[in-house]
């Protein structure tokens, strides 16, 4: 990284043999939101003749076309008994968070680790590099777009699932009476039939019973 001292402090220079590295987890873009915490990982090799002991982590931002005016005074992260011995590589979590009242833009984030070696100080740059701030809110994860697409998709399967449903029973609906009147007319059909049968029958009956009662009765007269 670019060891170029940015405090009015007597600078710190990095050990011989030791190396660092730095990542951004699921942060490829370094997209910092305003006001809120975010997570960096900073990677040490330790290649030199001795044990060294991390003492913190810190860093600091500035406008990207002068470094020598701070935009902010970052997270100072204190680690103690975090050694790391020769021929041995460790990984320091670090969290900051940049002003909420940051205007949103690109900004320099040059990012410190101190440790000693034998009770003497020393400091690597792990980070000189840009960083995107942005507005809380402003920025759609894609965590976010996925939740919001199968959102959606789950709203328009429901859709066409009721309106299947409503489509059955309105079918149900429309052939219902169909089959009632059906049975009904047969039924009142079928009434209307046997009553009439039964009056034509009584009243073909009683005609035969009076021919008789005639003919009886012209018996006896002569």
């Amino acid at each position: 990284g670019d060891d170029t001292p940015v405090s009015s402090e007597e600078p710190l220079s990095p050990a011989p043999g030791v190396e660092t590295v730095c990542v951004f987890p699921k942060n490829a873009g370094k997209i910092v939101p305003a006001g809120e915490e975010t997570e960096l990982l900073v990677g040490l090799q330790n290649e030199g003749e001795s044990t060294l002991n991390v003492v913190a982590v810190h860093s600091t931002l500035h406008l990207p076309y002068d470094h020598k005016m701070y935009g902010q005074n970052l997270t100072v992260q204190s680690f103690y008994n975090a050694s790391v011995p020769v021929s041995v590589q460790a990984t320091f979590p670090y969290t900051f968070a940049v002003s909420k009242f940051l205007q949103p833009g690109a900004y320099d984030l040059v990012g410190y680790i101190v440790y000693e070696i034998d009770q003497h100080p020393y400091q690597n740059v792990f980070y000189n590099g840009t960083i995107e701030v942005v507005e809380v809110g402003g920025l759609l994860s894609v965590e976010s777009v996925f939740l919001i697409t199968l959102g959606i998709a789950l709203l328009g399967l429901l859709g066409l699932w009721a309106y299947g449903q409503v489509q059955q029973l309105s079918k149900k609906t429309k052939k219902g009476p169909k089959v009632e009147l059906g049975t009904g007319t047969t039924d009142a059909n079928m009434d209307e039939w046997l009553e009439g049968y039964r009056v034509c029958k009584g009243q073909s009956q009683e005609k035969q019973i009076d021919s008789r009662l005639l003919g009886l009765a012209r018996h006896f007269r002569i």
